[in-house]
């Protein structure tokens, strides 16, 4: 599954876009410089995913790496 897979999946199951994602990463105080904050750690960012969307720890990771500026993908991109 290519990462964009990940994404889509995501979203289908959310309806959150990773635009979505990351802003409400910015909200919680994680953001700095467009990036997950080192100190902000995968395990809490997952936890917090998991709780909130019911995502599993895969599609977790996928939006852990978006954070980290890691994986780009196209935050913006909607389906059509």
């Amino acid at each position: 599954m290519t990462f964009q897979a990940y994404l889509d999946n995501i979203e289908a199951k959310t309806g959150k876009r990773p635009a979505d994602f990351i802003r409400l990463a910015r909200e919680k105080g994680w953001m700095a410089g467009g990036r997950l904050r080192d100190e902000i750690k995968a395990g809490q960012v997952i936890a917090w995913l998991k709780q909130d969307f019911a995502l599993g720890h895969g599609h977790s990771m996928a939006i852990v790496a978006l954070l980290k500026g890691r994986k780009g993908g196209n935050p913006d991109r909607r389906r059509e």
